[in-house]
């Protein structure tokens, strides 16, 4: 069996209390065969056995494999066992899970679980042992989730938009956000459009956001956002090809003013119905509208 005919593989890997055991409930959801807690030593014997031809319609079409730090000693040999998934010419995905220290803190202290690698009972140590332990496989995932503020709905969308099978080559998720808000932190590409003239100090435009008319007009109104979006979607139209050709299946474009209501919303708008005109798979998010609408449109 050639490499190309082997299931999609993923592996599912990160930081202890991050969630995977939810991002595998929903990779079984979609019809993953999952193993959890596996030796890496075994990843040869198992793909052997998954190389082996089986009767139409039998065959496993997609296998997720859950290793991390529980595995303790055996840990040590992923990057043996991904060296020889390479040297197969085998592909594979990794799915990196993390989430903010104080966030896994404070899920272990709710569970009374203990960390892994914590020694005396002092969580925090064993968290910052695990990140360090792991950044290397971090720098190879193929997509990573911060799952510090996403609920279990939230998580489960994201791994279904990334490993479901309704994507098409490449899922284009443009992100609305403010600054002051922080960036969002699975963001490929950022821009910053705080260049543009401010909505907000327009009494009259305050109240709305980029979704209404009067803000899209205003915002459109200027040379330097035409300009803007017409030139950066000429340079994604360069770049979506090459991040296809190189396997890329999920691009997260991130745009981002100061309170991420008017200028951005209108903007990621605005290029989500070009790249739509391409005949590029797009979601358009708008991650902190909601702030500014429940304060009743105050900073």
């Amino acid at each position: 069996m050639t490499a190309s005919n082997y299931p999609r593989l993923v592996i599912v890997t990160g930081l202890s209390g991050a969630g995977k055991t939810q991002a595998v409930r929903c990779l079984e959801d979609l019809g993953f065969f999952c193993v959890d807690n596996l030796p890496p030593s075994l990843i040869p014997g198992l793909v052997d056995l998954l190389g082996q031809p089986a009767k139409e319609g039998e065959g496993i079409k997609k296998v997720a494999l859950v290793m991390d730090i529980r595995g303790g000693q055996f840990f040590d040999g992923l990057e043996e066992a991904l060296a020889y998934l390479d040297g197969r010419g085998i592909p594979y995905e990794i799915l990196f899970l993390e989430a903010a220290d104080e966030i896994l803190v404070r899920r272990y202290k709710e569970t009374r679980r203990r960390h892994p690698l914590s020694s005396g009972g002092q969580i925090l140590e064993g968290i910052i042992a695990e990140r360090r332990r792991l950044e290397e496989l971090r720098g190879r995932a193929s997509k990573i989730i911060d799952t510090s503020e996403l609920t279990p709905r939230q998580l489960k969308e994201q791994v279904s938009e990334f490993f479901g099978d309704s994507r098409r080559q490449l899922l284009i998720n443009i992100v609305s956000f403010g600054y002051k808000y922080g960036i969002p932190l699975d963001a490929d590409l950022v821009m910053d459009v705080r260049f543009l003239p401010n909505p907000f100090y327009n009494p009259a435009l305050r109240p709305f956001t980029g979704h209404d008319r009067c803000v899209a007009e205003y915002v459109m109104s200027t040379p330097e956002a035409r300009q803007f979006i017409e030139q950066f979607a000429a340079l994604l139209r360069f770049l979506i090809p090459h991040y296809q050709q190189e396997g890329k299946s999920h691009l997260v474009i991130a745009i981002g003013c100061t309170g991420g209501q008017h200028r951005s919303v209108t903007l990621a708008n605005r290029l989500g119905e070009i790249l739509r005109g391409d005949n590029y798979d797009v979601v358009v998010k708008h991650r902190d509208v909601v702030r500014y609408l429940s304060s009743g449109g105050r900073r």
